[in-house]
């Protein structure tokens, strides 16, 4: 049986800022774009998440739902120097790491002799490390699969540290509203709900085929997960050939102006990818789902590599232009960089992107 910790670090961003800044230590901070101009926020610290602030909304909106917030630029070359201070502990007991962002990743410690081989245990001891390094907490997840592993990360935050063993996975599965499914879209989770899937229980009652019929070559994904099976492995080698990042908003875009603004955290997401990686992109891809989901895609291929996320945003303005995103209300929204190719290390005044009401480039996704 494997043994996976999923680590996710708490509002990371914003807790560095805190970390960093005694005097907002308890006060609502968000990270990201300028309230006054078309940002959006980036990470917002759990004083502000009280109010109802999120990852990707709105600078203005957040401002409106609490007037005190404290709003600040993201400062990446940091974020970027404690993550590798993370990844430095992730080491400690194993080098099967695969990173999924700056502040998250998966550890494959199968194999791993240290705290007598007990995955809870290490992910306790990780956690101890974190804070003692670097101030900050992280929440942990330990199953016996990445899809478990997350979820359980996820399940008693902040702070948390949660185990879902084989004898309890079917349970918690089952309890589990399908939306808190990961690759479960809101737009995914309407559709389930017309089915009458509301939980893991439902989910699990339908037939491979059905779901296929219903939900396409997911339905095979939906149908394993209900189940509590999922056999990827932890990958800490690859050569990647593409970075992307997609969203399904809770309610269709109807204007250009709406999907301009989306476009954006979509664009830093991937550029901090590009970034943390040391990445260079010569391909961008655009991807639209419109509301009666028909799916398309816009490509165009550069002769100069790209790297930041306001080159990025510059990018996709024309294959924005090439849909009918404003005339056709927009479900989802993804962009993915290809083409990949090495480059040196990134300089504080390439990943200092200012804010969105100035530039395009206001945010680093990480809201966990």
């Amino acid at each position: 049986m494997r043994k996976i910790i999923h680590v996710d670090m708490d509002a990371f961003y914003a807790s560095v800022e805190q970390r960093d800044r005694p005097e907002l230590r308890g006060r609502p901070v968000v990270v990201g774009g300028d309230p006054a101009g078309r940002g959006v926020v980036a990470a917002a610290s759990y004083e502000a998440r009280r109010f109802g602030i999120r990852s990707a909304m709105p600078a203005a909106r957040a401002a409106r739902a609490c007037p005190e917030a404290v709003f600040l630029r993201p400062r990446f070359d940091v974020y970027r120097a404690v993550s590798r201070q993370i990844h430095g502990i992730f080491r400690r007991y194993t080098d099967r790491i695969e990173p999924l962002s700056l502040d998250e990743a998966y550890l494959d410690v199968t194999e791993t002799p240290a705290c007598r081989g007990s995955a809870t245990l290490m992910a306790r001891e990780i956690k101890a490390a974190i804070l003692d390094a670097t101030g900050l907490v992280a929440s942990a997840g330990v199953s016996y699969n990445k899809f478990l592993a997350k979820l359980a990360s996820d399940f008693d935050k902040p702070d948390g540290l949660y185990v879902i063993d084989p004898a309890a996975a079917e349970a918690f599965v089952d309890q589990l509203p399908v939306g808190d499914f990961h690759g479960v879209g809101p737009a995914t989770e309407r559709r389930m709900r017309h089915h009458g899937i509301e939980t893991g229980r439902d989910l699990r009652r339908h037939a491979l085929h059905e779901l296929v019929d219903w939900f396409g070559k997911a339905g095979r994904h939906y149908y394993s997960i209900a189940r509590g099976i999922d056999e990827r492995p932890v990958v800490s080698q690859r050569i990647r050939k593409s970075l992307g990042h997609e969203t399904t908003f809770a309610s269709d875009l109807g204007d250009r102006v709406a999907v301009d603004a989306a476009v954006v955290p979509l664009a830093e997401r991937v550029a901090a990818d590009l970034a943390g990686r040391e990445l260079t992109a010569r391909t961008v891809t655009l991807k639209v789902k419109y509301a009666d989901f028909v799916q398309i895609t816009r490509r165009q291929t550069f002769g100069r590599p790209l790297s930041a996320a306001t080159e990025l945003v510059e990018a996709l303005r024309p294959l924005l232009d090439a849909t009918e995103v404003g005339r056709r209300p927009v479900r989802l929204l993804g962009v993915t960089c290809s083409s990949l190719e090495a480059r040196g290390p990134v300089t504080l005044g390439e990943l200092d992107l200012g804010w969105a009401g100035d530039s395009p480039g206001d945010r680093l996704s990480s809201d966990s």
